[in-house]
């Protein structure tokens, strides 16, 4: 048990770390969502793609086992005490886990694509790369965090439940989680920002106290 907690805790704390390295990087370093010109996105992929390519690797398919391993290691934690809120926030986090691995395995073979196209001609890339992002983003959960909002929360009942986390960690969870949900609205989906930090500092107080594989800390 303590093995497969101190791994869920550093597949917690990787996930922290490379949701922050892939912001930095989409946000920062290529300004990506400022780029709203089919074209010039396309080009910045293409000219990028080595960058974008690494980093879909990072964000979506390795976060994606990370998330796995994560989630085994939350149920076998609390699974004696709050079993039907683990059945299914461990079935949700594979779901999860599964999606995001499909959308970065997309995206990158995509990006290959798209390259490959447009050398011969720009605007035919411009256009098969809207619909490989339309799919890619529906498969990363751009469109609303329903399934790691969902995820979340449960995993915060349950352990608010059984005692074998810090509350405030649980409550944090709660408060994460309902924000990650909500954002499927189309309305409130500008709020997944709120929850992507708010996430990450729960990845990273959940990845401490897995890895000291402590039944019951109070930090």
């Amino acid at each position: 048990m303590k093995t497969l907690q101190k791994s869920g805790g550093l597949a917690a704390l990787y996930m922290a770390i490379s949701h922050l390295i892939g912001i930095v990087i989409f946000l920062v370093v290529l300004d990506y969502l400022n780029i709203t010109d089919p074209a010039q996105k396309v080009a910045l992929n293409v000219e990028k793609q080595t960058v974008i390519f690494s980093t879909n690797l990072l964000m979506y398919v390795f976060f994606g086992f990370a998330l796995i391993v994560l989630s085994l290691a939350l149920y076998d934690r609390m699974k004696s005490v709050a079993p039907a809120l683990m059945q299914a926030a461990t079935a949700i986090g594979i779901i999860w886990a599964g999606s995001l691995i499909a959308s970065g395995m997309a995206a990158n073979a995509g990006l290959a694509t798209v390259a490959a196209l447009y050398a011969k001609d720009p605007a035919q890339a411009a256009l098969t790369f809207q619909a490989i992002e339309s799919i890619t983003g529906g498969l990363g959960n751009a469109n609303g965090e329903i399934l790691g909002g969902t995820w979340t929360l449960l995993v915060s009942l349950a352990a608010l439940r059984s005692g074998e986390l810090p509350k405030g960690l649980n409550i944090l969870g709660v408060f994460v989680g309902a924000v990650g949900m909500f954002t499927i609205i189309p309305v409130l989906n500008d709020f997944t920002g709120i929850f992507g930090l708010g996430q990450i500092i729960w990845f990273i107080w959940m990845g401490i106290m897995l890895a000291r594989s402590d039944s019951r800390l109070t930090i």
